[in-house]
């Protein structure tokens, strides 16, 4: 894995396996990091015609519908991960099967309209959410998917799903 270039996160705060969003963060501050996301998903979710957003790149594969739907659904997941640590709650939360998630998330039934306004009050949420946190609230540690994750980790792989999420689309199905 390549070195995470965010000078206030350690390695202890997060499991290996989220290495990969945490190292596609450009910004070191979690909220602009939001922002920026932001104004960007909803340039991208616009630029694509409403009728590609049924289409997969392979049989058995999401469509696009179904992958902005998982990036929603997903940062859903992590909020509340990183409330739960930022409140200093020690239960250990179980990992999520995001496959499981999408044949239920009527995603192929979006508008761009309905992405766009889905995604926006969940990211709003986030923002305001991470607004709220303290320094030391950033960095308490809980357990998730059975490994360690701070709050501000979990805010980092918000970010960094997204891009992830948007690379793939570029590659595979624009």
């Amino acid at each position: 894995m390549q070195q995470i270039i965010l000078p206030d996160l350690e390695q202890k705060e997060f499991s290996s396996y989220y290495g990969t969003y945490i190292n596609k963060v450009a910004h070191e501050n979690i909220i602009k990091g939001l922002e920026i996301g932001k104004r960007n998903f909803i340039d991208f979710v616009q630029s694509i015609p409403e009728e590609k957003l049924t289409h997969a790149y392979a049989k058995d594969k999401w469509t696009l519908a179904e992958v902005f739907v998982h990036i929603i659904d997903t940062e859903r997941i992590f909020a509340y991960r990183a409330l739960r640590f930022a409140r200093n709650d020690k239960t250990p939360i179980t990992g999520f099967e995001q496959n499981d998630y999408v044949p239920y998330s009527n995603a192929n039934t979006y508008s761009k309209e309905d992405i766009i306004f889905d995604f926006e009050a969940v990211r709003n949420s986030s923002i305001s959410l991470f607004n709220r946190f303290t320094d030391d609230m950033l960095g308490r540690i809980g357990e998730a998917s059975g490994g360690p994750m701070s709050a501000r980790a979990a805010g980092y792989i918000m970010s960094g799903h997204q891009i992830h999420h948007f690379q793939v689309i570029k590659e595979r199905y624009l």
